[in-house]
């Protein structure tokens, strides 16, 4: 007789991948293979490279490798990351785990799975069963009816081995390539548009939507097949097509996704008009709001301009609370994106050089609709286009001269907790300034976008070095010297005195007072110069443009000092913080007075505004 057996480790298996469709936790899927042997290399070789790596045999029959579980924002976060590092394949995707069967490979190893024959006492151990179902058929010889004599002594104490295990059929395929392709050629001319419109819109096909199937289209047909775990033929079977098209028309009806016209900004883009809706004008953006509290937001960006254009669009958007700074970034000539993570905010940024100006979007949303994110971002990328010459006209709603040169109405600004000087002090950009203005801080920056790390703080001198994380070449770095030891001799701070407001640093002219502090201190120099609280940390210069101290913070406590009394680091004290680091310093070689023009010029190379972020 044959006796069933449901194996505990399947069962398992099966709650494992129901689970899977819970939509608190996601995968990301890196590859599928068609058998299991394949799947169980390549999971073993994904497993050298992560400790996350699990393999599922999918809906489609093929085996899943995938990475996870994660929450959405965190898998999107590290599916983004992924790529940017180039760690995982380009067509890698979020999963909701719906194609998981049973688990074939997991925490880098084939699963041991135990049958035991009941009434046997005997066991087989193994790799998991791929079969489709988690029953097991298992043989065993019936008992012998009790009138029938007892078999041979030596055949009744042998116990008859299991029948193999054997992996199971591959799943149908629901035609052959022959018969695709017969069916592919009775398609209507708009069937045929129909398709090449659905792989558009999951992001597959970026060409023009014709009907005709060349090289690029089978390409795409092939990716997304890839995608979807089927064989990459290139040509669809009915099944296939009918997936493609009903995704596309699931997804259209579930976002509301409408192809709108902007005329005013002279661009066409696939819209979620369920999740958002038009709110405002504000050159150069137009503000499309949540609808229904989806928490999506779309910003449509136009406006008239060249590469200097882009350029500043670039470096601006980066500073709104929308588009947090963790995240990848790729920019070159004529084109930019921008993607940012945070716990409040899941963005992607996109703007390009066209005829007639710059043009691009924003899409943003809550972390934890990743999965809803993934699936609307492909779609508004490849249904966005310029149409005509025409740039959102920066005179289209009054403002004022501020707003406009500021390009961001209407959008929040991030802002650093604090802003101070500093200056370089040798040619790998490693940067002098106060050790307040870089305390408790999340992160540190040098003139707005390059990131620095804290190389020294000294809280005896008050002086902190920073080194940029990404290489700099300054132009110019601090030469050091002596201070003139005459009172009245004149000397200059270069510093940014209203923080990140304005974009140089400003120069202010005042005189010595005397070598030392107001107790006789040592390695001070008291000043005569009407400084505010950003220039704390800038170069103290002579007539010749060498560096002879650093401007420190005023004074807290209960004593208020006279207005235009300063103090600095003297250049003897910074140079030995600097020799204690590690930072050879250079000497200023010229004696000569230089003009206020070449003074201004010279000082400002070697300033640097230091930033401090929360």
């Amino acid at each position: 007789m044959r006796v069933r057996v449901f194996l505990a480790a399947m069962a398992t298996a099966t709650v494992f991948a129901a689970a899977a469709q819970a939509q608190d936790r996601v995968w990301i899927q890196v590859e599928a293979r068609p058998n299991l042997s394949q799947g169980e290399d390549r999971a073993r070789a994904w497993s050298t490279a992560f400790g996350d790596v699990t393999g599922y045999r999918l809906s489609s029959g093929w085996y899943g490798v995938v990475l996870g579980p994660y929450d959405p924002a965190q898998a999107a976060a590290r599916l983004g990351e992924l790529k940017a590092q180039g760690m995982i394949p380009p067509d890698s995707y979020i999963t909701d785990g719906r194609p998981f069967r049973e688990t074939y490979w997991a925490g880098g190893a084939r699963p041991q799975v135990t049958i035991t024959v009941p009434g046997s006492g005997n066991a087989v151990s193994g790799g998991a069963l791929p079969a489709p179902s988690p029953e097991v058929t298992v043989l065993k010889p019936a008992t012998p009816p009790a009138q029938e004599a007892p078999p041979p002594a030596d055949v009744a104490a042998a116990e008859p081995a299991p029948e193999p295990v054997r992996e199971p059929t591959p799943a149908a395929i629901d035609e052959t390539p022959e018969e695709a392709r017969a069916a592919e050629a009775r398609l209507s001319a708009e069937g045929r548009m129909e398709l090449q419109t659905a792989l558009k819109w999951f992001g597959f096909y970026d060409s023009a939507v014709d009907g005709a199937f060349g090289k690029g289209t089978r390409a795409s047909m092939a990716a997304w097949q890839d995608a979807q775990g089927f064989a990459p033929t290139g040509i669809l079977t009915t099944a296939q097509r009918a997936k493609l098209t009903g995704g596309f028309e699931a997804d259209r009806r579930e976002f509301g996704f409408e192809t709108v016209t902007e005329a005013e900004s002279g661009i066409e883009i696939a819209l979620p008009l369920a999740m958002v809706g038009f709110d405002h004008y504000e050159p150069p953006f137009v503000h499309y709001a949540e609808k229904d509290g989806s928490g999506f937001r779309v910003v449509l960006i136009s406006a008239p301009g060249d590469e200097s254009t882009l350029a500043g669009l670039y470096e601006t958007l980066q500073t709104l609370t929308i588009l947090p700074a963790d995240g990848p970034r790729k920019r070159d000539a004529r084109s930019f994106t921008i993607e940012g993570n945070s716990p409040e905010h899941h963005s992607y940024a996109q703007a390009e050089l066209v005829k007639g100006g710059v043009k691009g979007f924003i899409l943003t949303g809550p972390p934890e609709k990743a999965l809803q994110f993934a699936r609307i971002l492909p779609a508004m990328k490849a249904g966005f286009r310029s149409v005509g010459d025409r740039a959102l006209d920066p005179g289209l709603v009054p403002m004022d001269a501020a707003t406009r040169a500021g390009l961001m109405s209407g959008l929040e600004v991030k802002r650093p907790r604090l802003s101070r000087s500093g200056f370089f002090v040798d040619a790998k950009g490693t940067v002098a300034t106060t050790a307040e203005a870089v305390a408790n801080c999340g992160r540190i920056t040098l003139d707005r976008e390059t990131e620095a790390k804290l190389l020294l703080s000294d809280a005896a001198t008050g002086i902190a070095l920073l080194t940029p994380v990404t290489a700099m070449a300054p132009a110019r770095v601090a030469g050091l010297r002596t201070a003139p030891d005459r009172a009245g001799a004149e000397l200059a701070v270069s510093g940014y005195s209203y923080e990140d407001r304005l974009p140089a640093p400003v120069l202010t002219f005042g005189a010595l007072a005397e070598a030392g502090g107001l107790n006789g201190e040592a390695g001070l120099t008291r000043l005569s110069i009407p400084v505010l609280a950003g220039d704390a940390g800038g170069p103290v210069i002579d007539q010749t443009g060498a560096v002879v101290g650093m401007l420190l913070p005023a004074s807290g406590g209960a004593r208020v000092l006279p207005e235009g009394v300063a103090f600095a680091a003297d250049a003897g004290t910074l140079s030995a913080v600097l020799a204690r680091a590690g930072v050879a310093t250079t000497t200023a070689a010229t004696t000569t007075p230089a003009t206020p023009d070449v003074l201004a010029h010279d000082a400002a190379a070697i300033t640097v505004l230091v930033s401090c972020w929360e």
